[in-house]
């Protein structure tokens, strides 16, 4: 799957990777390959991309907004920086 983070000055992040975990308002989350479309809002917390099963790259960041559509997941945030 697909994924970008996207911050208002910058992308962030543009690539295929095996998955995603967010931080959203109400706890963790995990997006896999072919997950089921949604929108989702995010709070303040750590993103770990997931680029393969033992490769992991992550990031702090501010809120902001998800959405998985058609095995792309793009991720919005205010702000964002690598850990």
């Amino acid at each position: 799957m697909t994924l970008e983070i996207l911050t208002p000055e910058k992308k962030l992040y543009s690539g295929n990777v095996y998955g995603v975990m967010l931080p959203g308002i109400t706890g963790l989350f995990e997006v896999l390959d072919k997950h089921a479309p949604m929108v989702s809002a995010l709070g303040k917390g750590n993103l770990k991309v997931l680029k393969t099963k033992n490769d992991t790259e992550s990031y702090s960041i501010q809120s902001g907004f998800v959405e998985v559509l058609n095995n792309k997941v793009t991720v919005l945030v205010e702000g964002a920086t690598a850990l």
